[in-house]
């Protein structure tokens, strides 16, 4: 299967279960994969053909700059809905980070894979 990819994307917005992780937005990494069939966009070159990654970027990081979830397993899910809603993407990927966020861990996160319901 073709994929859009889109990685180390950084998104700013308020996520967590405690107090401290509430008061203010915090960055997260994200990388998405995006399921759909490329053949048609390589034979026209054209955007229609396609999924624009600067539109699903966009729409990614509206999302969490407007999001107050309490886990990254329910933002990761809102996201996916959202992408599904918004583009033809037959699956997604999105793996969201917390960086430097546990004591002595570089990150912490989830991975999440859907594909769309029939």
């Amino acid at each position: 299967m073709d994929k859009i990819l889109i990685t180390n994307l950084v998104a700013t917005g308020i996520v967590g279960v405690n107090e401290a992780e509430r008061q203010f937005p915090q960055e997260l990494l994200i990388d998405l994969e995006l399921e759909y069939p490329l053949d048609k966009a390589g034979e026209s070159d054209a955007i229609e053909d396609s999924i624009s990654y600067s539109f699903v970027a966009k729409l990614v990081r509206k999302n969490v700059s407007e999001s107050e979830f309490y886990t990254l397993e329910a933002l990761a899910a809102f996201i996916v809905n959202e992408i599904f809603e918004e583009t033809p993407a037959d699956a997604v990927r999105i793996r969201i980070e917390k960086v430097n966020f546990v004591s002595k861990v570089a990150k912490v996160g989830v991975e999440v894979y859907r594909q769309r319901s029939i």
